[in-house]
């Protein structure tokens, strides 16, 4: 059994005895010397600027049909299509060798474009109701005068119908290649007025991956083999380590596809997505604020330890001798007119694959290494990208170790990656239309959540945001508003601690963190005076990233064979009358909801399939009425192991029945 103790009434609460140990603990971090003194803060290089050309090679585009046919967009014919698709199955051109492109390198990254073009040879034929766009032969086009790099996309008539941004870049084989495996296409507002839809402007469309020839370059610094990993000492200052934290810095979500859309209330299943940007944290020696003004924005870890970030399957490397990458999720939330939250969303998981290293304080040098104060992002195309995505149950989610043997990559445990055939909707986050809109949830709001989970990081709770959303259905899509950029929308931590306040002091409100050696999870309670002696209840549960994992040999062939959360919810209620009773998952499928019962004066939910298990990133809620006033006590969550009686006691919640003995 796991018996808690509250450190106090809404703070963290501390694992004091536990039956079994976790599973794939972590093994001691190397001790590595570093270059520099950590107790002197280390300043950013000065900018070293270089100019740069590349030339020749290919160009793929993996459009999304489902949303060009939403919008009214029809790819009819494409031309000079190379036989072998992208790694990603793009569709794939060749670049004119004639045409080149500059480019401006500063200390190490592609900071802008400055000059010159490329040139595919073919393209795709777009039709619409208000014209065919030819993109054969297209071109693209520095776009001069903005803070990040951009490439107009120009077809034969020398409009710019679309747009490339968010490049995820490395320069390949010691500079003489600069290969960009995805970057977003995205809809020029001169397309969005043309077909009538400008909500659609700016919108991601297709995912766009390049390798070109660098035909001048400059010289690159060697990658700084620092050995900052997490764990590691911090030469000069006794007893200090350096420690991984990692911070979800803001986000924003687009409307992607869906099946059988017919408008509010409708059935239609709705795919969204999000571009989502994350910082390393500052510090090196003194604490500093990485998102300003926010309570979690500040790390505890004094020396920002470096993060690895292998792409799955590119061989074995330190400090884990494996692929390790970090790994993104989304939801969608909605609370309820009645004061209650569902969860109604959940995607897959996203690998990463590489990191850009920008705004970095101490730049590595490697893409595949997120130095001190470094930032990256991964954006809408690449987060909707089938070959990145992968189940939440082949993650460890405390120890963020994945399990590649036996994985959707890796079937045969044979360390050769395979397809994972998934197709459009496969790994996404897909709901329905009748969960976000329609007369039923009139007084509803929204939120999105989106996280970043890194090996051995000490904060997950700022590795995570959320932010506002509203939605409106126009001609055939579905447009998300009021997200990041409205003053005080974006936040981080779970959306849980937005429906209810870690430090509520309302007397009908509590909130409780609890932290175990297998991870972590928060439960919050309202509770509601309807007058006449009765009281509704509403518990949220959010499983953050506690689960009790079994596994079978060890990385880099971990085959996780299961990592399960809770199966039971025990509430005391005592000799309470109990009635309208509720659980939602956030689903509308009734075939798969916990069954309460009420025995020994606890109200029981458990699920009628094992298939439908509170595991980490997930959220149920357990909701009903009383004719007892609350008062202080405990709820019990077994934990979904066989043959076992663990469980995880969250202590300081609000119960309409006494304190009963645990069995």
């Amino acid at each position: 059994m796991l018996v808690s103790r509250p450190l106090g009434l809404n703070g963290v609460t501390a694992v004091t005895a536990i039956t079994l140990a976790v599973a794939g603990a972590l093994a001691a971090a190397p001790a590595f010397a570093a270059d520099a003194p950590a107790a002197q803060a280390a300043r950013p290089a000065a900018a070293k600027l270089q100019t740069w050309t590349a030339g020749g090679g290919n160009v793929g585009l993996r459009w999304n049909r489902d949303l060009a046919s939403d919008i009214g967009l029809t790819i009819t014919a494409t031309a000079g299509k190379l036989a072998q698709p992208g790694w990603d199955n793009h569709e794939m051109f060749e670049l004119r060798s004639a045409a080149a492109l500059e480019f401006e390198v500063r200390n190490g990254n592609l900071s802008s474009f400055l000059a010159g073009q490329l040139q595919a040879q073919g393209g795709h034929v777009i039709d619409s109701a208000s014209g065919r766009i030819d993109l054969t032969n297209f071109r693209l086009v520095p776009r001069r005068g903005g803070t990040v790099p951009i490439l107009d996309v120009i077809g034969p008539d020398g409009t710019a119908w679309f747009y490339v941004d968010r490049l995820m870049y490395r320069l390949a084989a010691d500079g003489s290649v600069l290969q960009v495996p995805t970057m977003d296409v995205r809809i020029s507002p001169a397309l969005a007025r043309r077909i009538g839809q400008p909500e659609v402007a700016d919108w991601a469309i297709a995912d766009m991956t390049m390798d070109t020839q660098v035909l001048r370059q400059g010289a690159l610094d060697a990658p700084r083999v620092t050995g900052k990993w997490h764990g590691a000492p911090v030469p000069g200052v006794p007893g200090a380590t350096y420690e991984a934290d990692l911070f979800m810095t803001t986000f924003n979500t687009q409307y992607m596809r869906c099946l059988g859309c017919t408008g509010p209330g409708g059935p239609g299943q709705v795919v969204f997505a999000p571009s989502s940007t994350l910082r390393n944290n500052i510090n090196n020696g003194t604490a500093q604020a990485v998102v300003a003004g926010d309570p979690l924005g500040t790390s505890t870890a004094l020396y920002s330890a470096n993060i690895p970030w292998y792409q799955k399957f590119s061989g074995n490397f330190e400090p884990y001798n494996n692929d390790q990458h970090p790994y993104l999720i989304w939801n969608l939330y909605r609370f309820n007119a009645d004061g209650s939250i569902d969860q109604i969303g959940r995607s897959g998981v996203k690998h990463a694959f590489l990191t850009l290293n920008t705004s970095c304080l101490e730049n590595p040098n490697n893409s595949q290494i997120l130095g001190r104060g470094c930032a990256d992002v991964y954006s809408t195309g690449n987060n909707d990208s089938a070959n990145s995505l992968g189940p939440r149950s082949e993650i460890i989610p405390f120890s963020n170790i994945w399990g590649r043997c036996g994985s959707v990559y890796d079937v045969n445990c044979d360390g050769v990656q395979n397809n994972s055939n998934y197709g459009s909707y496969d790994q996404r986050l897909v709901v329905r239309e009748s969960q976000f809109s329609g007369p039923d949830h009139t007084g509803a709001t929204f939120r999105f959540e989106s996280w970043y989970l890194a090996r051995q990081d000490i904060n997950i709770l700022n590795s995570m945001g959320s932010t506002n959303a509203t939605f409106t259905r126009g001609t055939n899509v579905w447009t998300v508003g009021n997200q990041t950029g409205t003053a005080g929308n974006y936040r981080l931590g779970p959306v849980i601690d937005r429906w209810v306040d870690p430090n509520t002091t309302n007397p009908n409100e509590r909130s409780v963190y609890i932290k175990t050696p297998e991870g972590s999870l928060k439960v919050a309670v309202k509770v509601q005076d309807l007058g006449g002696g009765s009281w509704r209840y509403h518990y949220a549960v959010m499983n953050l990233d506690f689960a009790r994992a079994v596994t079978e040999g060890a990385e880099p062939n971990l085959r996780v064979i299961s990592a399960n959360g809770f199966d039971i919810a025990r509430i005391p209620v005592g000799d309470a009358t109990v009635s309208n009773i509720v659980f939602s998952d956030g689903d509308i499928d009734g075939t798969n909801d916990w069954s309460p019962s009420i025995f020994n004066g606890r109200l029981l939910f458990q699920p009628v399939a094992r298939s439908n298990l509170l595991n980490w990133g997930t959220m149920f809620r357990f909701s009903f009425t009383a004719n007892r006033a609350p008062s202080a006590n405990e709820m019990s969550l077994h934990i979904a192991a066989r043959n076992s009686r663990d469980e995880v006691i969250v202590p300081g919640l609000l119960m309409p029945g006494q304190a009963v003995a645990r069995r």
